[in-house]
């Protein structure tokens, strides 16, 4: 039992650092329309597969980046993984599909919470 939760808890602690990497999970398409920031709070309008969205994380937190608009690939994290009590994602950089030999292929721009409009 103790093994268990030794290797549960240097699981939690790799995802928590970013080594166990998020290519494994799909990766969905995303369109980021709009961002507006509100008492420190930078929220993010996006479509993916047609349906309206925003992404929302703390300014000044070290993964929260305000995105430009434009294309992007986001990856839903597991339950109870991430920064924010809520539907936890990842955003790379649209080259994230990229042959193996380019610069930004793995690229995570940042983590948010994912709300559905």
């Amino acid at each position: 039992m103790r093994k268990a939760i030794v290797l549960f808890s240097l699981l939690i602690c790799l995802r928590a650092l970013g080594t166990i990497p998020a290519s494994a999970q799909e990766k969905s398409h995303i369109t980021v329309r709009g961002n507006d920031l509100n008492n420190g709070v930078a929220i993010m309008a996006i479509q993916k597969a047609g349906k309206e969205y925003q992404l929302q994380c703390n300014e000044g937190a070290s993964s929260c980046a305000t995105l430009r608009n434009g294309n992007y690939q986001m990856v839903e994290l597991p339950r109870g993984f991430g920064l924010y009590e809520c539907r936890d994602v990842e955003v790379f950089a649209e080259s994230a599909g990229a042959p193996d030999n380019a610069p930004d292929k793995d690229r995570r721009l940042g983590e948010y919470c994912l709300i559905e409009k």
